[in-house]
């Protein structure tokens, strides 16, 4: 992954924030949206993308174009470098390769322990039952 060049390929847009704001919020645009295509892009390599569309498909479009937005603050330089830092971990997650698992086996110990308590448990409820009402006095 190159980041300089993904950085390159960013595209911004500022929007009007919703929600409550008074004023203020119906005349500046301080909502960032990212927008980053994930197959034109040059700063990933054939695999990354295939794992990034693989791991993101839910949040990429039918166009594998991915949206970050970002309202947060009340600046929109702040949203913007909030919306970059949440694409870049986005990304990175994404790009992670997840160890192998290895089949292990249980301890000796731990069997018999599970063992022993099974029996606990079986001798505690083999006690249980109604009881003898014929015995005299």
């Amino acid at each position: 992954m190159k980041r300089d060049l993904i950085l390159s390929e960013l595209k911004y847009k500022a929007v009007r924030s919703g929600g409550p704001g008074g004023q203020h919020v119906n005349k500046v645009s301080t909502k960032i949206e990212l927008y980053f295509d994930v197959l034109k892009s040059n700063g990933l390599s054939e695999n990354e993308k295939e794992r990034i569309v693989t791991k993101l498909s839910n949040q990429l479009s039918k166009e594998h174009v991915l949206v970050v937005k970002c309202d947060d603050g009340r600046s929109q330089l702040k949203n913007k470098s909030v919306a970059t830092k949440r694409f870049f971990d986005l990304i990175v997650e994404a790009l992670k390769v997840p160890k192998k698992r290895r089949a292990t086996k249980p301890s000796r110990a731990s069997i018999e322990n599970r063992l022993k308590a099974k029996k606990r448990a079986s001798a505690k409820k083999a006690t249980r039952g109604k009881p003898d009402l014929d015995s005299s006095y």
